[in-house]
């Protein structure tokens, strides 16, 4: 999979190449309505309070790693 700055690169060159001032004008509006500020996504409260529980788990060291929650999933799934 091509990396972000690769697709970039591969956009930018082919823009470079245009010379139609119409196209040009279409995709400078459509870079400038799909702005990164307006993918801000609202949250609920009960999100956010879920957000919180967690940092306050992580601070209080009640953690545990991918190793010993995949174990335990195992272990769950053979009770089942």
């Amino acid at each position: 999979m091509a990396t972000i700055d690769h697709i970039r690169n591969g956009i930018i060159n082919k823009l470079l190449t245009i010379s139609n001032k119409n196209y040009l004008a279409a995709l400078s509006q459509l870079v400038e309505n799909s702005s990164t500020e307006k993918d801000t996504v609202k949250l609920t409260d009960e999100q956010t309070l879920m957000l919180q529980l967690s940092d306050n788990d992580i601070k209080s060291g009640k953690i545990i790693s991918q190793a010993q929650l995949d174990k335990s999933d195992l272990k769950w799934l053979k009770e089942l």
